[in-house]
């Protein structure tokens, strides 16, 4: 195989044939690293020898940590399948990361003491820790495509009941962010995808209105707010998807005005599911020069799940 001389570890690049595999882990609930949390670790390790894949993304709820002792070295735990073999990964928050005895802050520290994570902590002035992008490089060594992370949040306390949604400072930081990297592309929009943990009220929409594919076996937790995220990436035009985790029985993807809103296959054991229900991984293929993506699922059986079920929206689009 040609060597690639643009091929620098320490960033990410697409492969010799063209393509970048992201595996997209999610709701791994991690606690003490019994016996449960064991059975998610040969899932992950299995998914990781299928697959081979260039990135991980853990999209929140990767430990439980208010019903653990250590949360720090659950967190630590809970990432090492990945670490330990070599792979970059990167995380996002959901909201039962930090609670009880350890903040973001904390976690975000034990995150960044992996040789191969690739988190930041992100402006000290925004919502949230876990906010930042991570540029993809063609194999000619320039920018191809960028990942970008958010903070969604955890609870709306004290303003409302329910769950976060991402803050307006985010959404900004988010344009600020897109349109720079246009100005590295010629103004064009740089192909990106988006990583949080909760889903957007548009989850709702796309199941409704648009034919979808996969399962939906509860009601999508978004916020009760929608705070605008979806509007700007359609105005931004740069993200081809968003993968998101939070509710475990939900696998779905559907595409919505040219977005393709993805769940991730639920990967921890030592949380709710459903009977018949098996734990997996979502995989993501970019092909570098190209718009848009390949995602399929791989199951605890090793299983490779390309096409999902077809469900026809519910309700008729008013013209």
């Amino acid at each position: 195989m040609k060597t690639n001389q643009f091929r620098d570890p320490n960033r990410l690049t697409f492969r010799e044939d063209g393509t970048f595999t992201i595996v997209q882990l999610t709701d791994l609930h991690w606690k003490q690293g019994d016996a449960i949390d064991r059975r998610t670790e040969q899932l992950i390790g299995l998914v990781l020898e299928e697959e081979q894949p260039d990135f991980v993304f853990f999209t929140g709820d990767t430990i439980e940590s208010g019903t653990i002792a250590d949360p720090r070295q659950a967190y630590l735990d809970a990432v090492a399948p990945v670490d330990r073999r070599g792979i970059p990964w990167a995380a996002v928050f959901g909201n039962h990361d930090a609670e009880g005895s350890v903040t973001k802050a904390e976690l975000m520290e034990a995150q960044l003491s992996c040789g191969m994570c690739r988190s930041q902590a992100g402006p000290e002035e925004l919502s949230g820790i876990g906010n930042y992008t991570l540029p993809v490089y063609g194999r000619d060594g320039a920018l191809s495509a960028v990942l970008y992370a958010l903070d969604s949040g955890e609870y709306a306390k004290p303003l409302l009941h329910g769950y976060d949604w991402i803050r307006r400072d985010q959404i900004d930081w988010y344009v600020r962010q897109s349109e720079a990297y246009a100005g590295m592309s010629d103004g064009r929009p740089l192909p990106g995808l988006a990583f949080f943990h909760i889903p957007l009220p548009e989850y709702v929409e796309v199941w409704a209105h648009e034919t979808c594919f996969g399962e939906k076996d509860e009601g999508v937790a978004s916020p009760k707010v929608n705070s605008g995220m979806f509007a700007a990436m359609l105005e931004q035009g740069n993200i081809d998807g968003v993968f998101v985790g939070h509710d475990h029985v939900n696998d779905y993807w559907g595409e919505l005005h040219g977005i393709r809103l993805c769940y991730g296959r639920a990967t921890g054991y030592n949380t709710y599911g459903r009977d018949g229900w098996p734990r997996g991984a979502r995989i993501i293929r970019l092909t570098e020069g190209n718009r848009g993506f390949q995602t399929w699922l791989r199951l605890a059986d090793g299983t490779r799940v390309d096409a999902q079920p077809e469900h026809k929206p519910e309700v008729s689009r008013e013209k």
